[in-house]
């Protein structure tokens, strides 16, 4: 089965169009290494919980527009060696992208093993 990398982040809105140059690119990368599919989603319909919900997961601001993003892999052994090249690629390295156009320091993530894939 697959294995699904998932990230949650707060981008400041004005930012949209920076941000998804840099998904776009790094989609790139996670691709050329491994991964089957890459989704950005950028949040259009994100209520706001009493208790939690994704904009306290990522302490995002009125300024900003939530995005859930998965990285899906064929297994966790090919994500284990693809995450590992991922990481060591010169286009990951601290300096190389520019300017983030995101607080990647409230960014939640993590590796999750697939439970259940039903498709109509």
């Amino acid at each position: 089965m697959s294995y699904i990398d998932g990230l949650v982040l707060a981008v400041p809105t004005a930012n949209k169009s920076a941000y998804k140059k840099l998904a776009e690119a790094m989609c790139g990368i996670f691709i050329e290494n491994g991964a089957s599919r890459v989704v950005e989603n950028w949040g259009d319909d994100v209520p706001r919980g009493k208790t939690t919900d994704f904009w306290g997961a990522v302490k995002a601001e009125a300024s900003e527009t939530v995005v859930f993003t998965w990285v899906e892999w064929p297994s966790k052994a090919v994500r284990d060696a693809g995450m590992a090249k991922v990481m060591a690629d010169p286009r990951m390295q601290p300096g190389a992208i520019a300017d983030m156009p995101f607080d990647g320091k409230r960014m939640i993530f993590g590796g999750f093993e697939t439970l259940l894939d039903a498709k109509a």
